[in-house]
């Protein structure tokens, strides 16, 4: 199990280079991909794809080619095998058949973002892909309300801002950091809490591979969201009332709340937010 870099393919280690040049075969997620770092460092080695779609059948030939005495390793596009890639069936497969299986450690998405995120890293709870469906997603998220480790998950952009709103009503107004683009050229890292971050996304929308690192709750995190999730006219009226402030004043102060400007408050009252 061969780690490759996450972006800069610089971020590979003489271990990992030595055996892909050493192996009698990679198998690969996606050979193209693979085609592109092995053309890299002058490595000329056979190639089969391995990937979600062919992962049963794939493993069952590739166990028959190890007990001939084939030396295989196997990459995913960009990372550790099996994190949140294919892999597990072959794994597997060899255990279940006595067949050495040996990690070569390399890049990880999860790691890298964790380092240099400022949240408590001491213990964290990573979960991967949450589902796509909108109901399945929030039932996922209201399972890790109580969770008080970090939280890391990948997400698809086209995704994001949606993740991000069900994860503020699920989890609260939690400190949250997005990482875009890990060891690429548009590296990226957006730190805010949950609130101010999905305001950010919503006016600026974010591209690339995307890790979303989600922090222990903050005190008072969860009376501030119920005043962040409220309707903003109904929660502006509140705010005149309770404070004896006219509207103007009751706007800054609800667009405190939800890390907005007083601008970007006004526009979203105007939307009817």
């Amino acid at each position: 199990m061969v780690g490759t870099p996450i972006g800069n393919l610089e971020d590979i280690t003489i271990r990992a280079l030595r055996l892909l040049g050493e192996v009698d075969l990679i198998a690969c997620e996606d050979t193209r991909h693979t085609a592109k770092l092995l053309q890299r460092y002058g490595i000329h080695k056979e190639t089969i794809s391995y990937h979600e779609h062919n992962e049963a059948a794939r493993s069952v030939e590739l166990v028959m080619r190890l007990e001939e005495g084939a030396q295989i390793a196997l990459v995913s596009d960009a990372g550790t095998p099996l994190i949140s890639d294919p892999g597990y069936r072959l794994v597997s497969l060899c255990l279940e058949r006595q067949i050495p299986v040996i990690p070569v450690p390399g890049p990880s998405a999860v790691i890298a973002a964790l380092a240099v995120s400022g949240l408590p890293a001491n213990e964290f709870l990573f979960v991967g892909f949450l589902p796509s469906r909108s109901v399945a997603r929030r039932k996922a998220l209201q399972g890790l309300a109580k969770e008080n480790r970090t939280i890391v998950l990948y997400e698809a952009p086209h995704r994001l801002v949606e993740t991000l709103s069900d994860a503020l009503e699920r989890l609260g107004r939690r400190p949250t950091v997005i990482a875009r683009e890990i060891t690429k050229l548009h590296e990226e890292f957006l730190r805010g809490d949950l609130a101010e971050l999905l305001v950010r996304v919503q006016q600026r929308p974010v591209r690339g591979e995307i890790t979303i690192l989600i922090g222990p709750p903050s005190p008072g995190a969860e009376k501030l969201t119920k005043l962040c999730v409220a309707p903003l006219p109904e929660r502006l009226e509140q705010i005149m009332r309770e404070k004896q402030v006219d509207r103007k004043a009751a706007l800054k102060l609800a667009a405190r709340e939800r890390g907005l400007t007083k601008r970007e408050a006004y526009k979203q009252l105007l939307s009817g937010g």
